[in-house]
């Protein structure tokens, strides 16, 4: 019967003469982790049952990248996860594990391990490729801990944010603007609701409630991670609230001028 059937088949054939121009990458976000495991470990998880990833840098001393999941392929590492309008990234993302032991907890508090830079400048043309093949915004270049902050800590205070904003991958708050603001808040700090409406607008899932309960604190404390990781006790405070002010302020058209220059390779 089997070979009945192959005999009968004939070849499928598509004519690619035409392309419709509405079409862009199914990768609107890259999502950047920490393993909290070494090199083998992280391989032996990223390759098993439960978890996958697109990309993995390793910790060796010349970091090297290997690549576990095909880009267009649906890698298993956003879990749940919101940002602004989309749920369950891990459909609409590219995924960047990182072999770093994460945190431990100690009697002075939790302490978070550091990412050699060697690792840092292995991770950066990796991220400028991803992006430029993909278009995606910088408001898109995100950490677990953005899109899933009650559940997920990675990468943590010690990722060097400010080098990918320096790289021009992400938007960065002026330090100046954010020095006047921090002056008006410092008599008179935003209250929650200020807080939640402001975090939502930047793109956290965060409630609405006007309280200052667990939820909105593990929130700004993962905001805090991202761009002001000296504090990051979670407190609303005229620093914290200076540079939401200012990132919310900025127009979301803002491309760095990375990625004009890879769109016009585009083009």
């Amino acid at each position: 019967m089997t070979t009945l059937f192959a005999g009968c088949a004939t070849p499928l054939n598509i004519d690619r003469t035409y392309a419709g121009k509405m079409q862009d990458s199914r990768a609107r976000f890259l999502v950047i982790h920490y393993t909290v495991s070494n090199l083998q470990r992280s391989i032996e998880l990223l390759t098993g049952d439960n978890v996958s990833v697109h990309y993995l840098v390793t910790d060796e001393a010349q970091p090297r990248i290997y690549g576990m999941v095909d880009e267009n392929k649906r890698a298993w590492h956003a879990g749940k996860s919101e940002w602004k309008d989309y749920k369950s990234l891990g459909a609409s993302s590219i995924g960047i594990e990182i072999v770093n032991p994460g945190y431990t907890d100690t009697p002075q508090g939790r302490v978070y391990a550091p990412f050699p830079q060697k690792q840092i400048d292995v991770l950066l043309p990796l991220i400028k490729d991803i992006v430029a093949r993909n278009q995606i915004a910088p408001e898109n270049i995100l950490g677990h801990s953005d899109i899933a902050p009650q559940r997920k800590q990675d990468p943590g205070p010690m990722f060097p944010w400010k080098q990918l904003a320096d790289a021009g991958l992400i938007v960065w708050p002026n330090a100046e603007q954010v020095k006047l603001k921090q002056a008006s808040y410092e008599s008179q700090v935003p209250d929650a609701a200020w807080f939640q409406k402001k975090l939502h607008a930047h793109g956290y899932t965060v409630p609405q409630s006007g309280q200052l309960d667990t939820e909105t604190q593990t929130v700004i404390g993962a905001f805090q991670m991202k761009y002001r990781p000296a504090n990051i006790d979670g407190k609303p405070d005229a620093e914290t609230a200076a540079i939401l002010e200012v990132l919310t302020s900025t127009p979301s058209t803002i491309v760095t001028p990375f990625l004009e220059q890879a769109a016009q390779i585009k083009k």
